[in-house]
């Protein structure tokens, strides 16, 4: 008989200036980054329904590396991320996940512009559903897209944090020397 062994989980809160996320990763690397200021049953939520039967271990120190790139990005100091992920989709919502990485630093595009992207222009709606199934907030950064006329719309984070990531980069980008469009 053969058994699959038991996938771990590693988690630990992040807290850093207004900052606090929980985030989590597994062997293979970050799985989840969490709304800000939300409790510990957003992730554990998460957790039950993508990795059933997990063990979940608070672990600041396996959390470290990825810690670190974050509060990089919440200081100005990263503009995009290096840590390996470990999230799980289909092959439309890796594609969609792949294009929000290519958005630039301070930047923004639309739904359409990431639709267009992955080669799929009538699949506006569905970009969105894959950009709200997206684990690993910030780090892929969905919170990049706003609505066809500027508008901000939906981010499973909160529009309070998904504007505050913006007015982030927003704040970075003109220090740097970057032209941010539409922030």
């Amino acid at each position: 008989m053969i058994t699959k062994s038991k996938q771990t989980m590693y988690w630990t809160r992040l807290t850093h200036d207004d900052w606090s996320i929980y985030i989590a990763a597994t062997a293979t690397g970050l799985c989840y980054v969490g709304s800000q200021d939300k409790p510990f049953e957003e992730l554990d939520d998460w957790a039950k329904k993508k990795f059933s039967g997990c063990d979940m271990i608070e672990d600041d120190e396996k959390l470290q590396t990825y810690a670190k790139e974050l509060i990089e990005y919440f200081e100005g100091q990263r503009q995009s991320f290096t840590v390996p992920f470990d999230f799980h989709g289909t092959p439309f919502q890796l594609a969609v996940w792949n294009a929000l990485c290519e958005i630039p630093f301070g930047q923004t595009q639309s739904y359409s512009d990431i639709a267009n992207a992955i080669n799929k222009p009538a699949a506006i709606r569905a970009v969105g559903t894959a950009i709200g199934a997206n684990p690993v907030l910030v780090t892929v950064p969905c919170h990049r897209v706003i609505g066809k006329n500027g508008s901000l719309t939906g981010y499973r984070g909160g529009l309070d944090m998904k504007t505050k990531l913006l007015q982030l980069e927003r704040t970075y980008a003109v220090l740097t020397g970057s032209t941010p469009n539409h922030v």
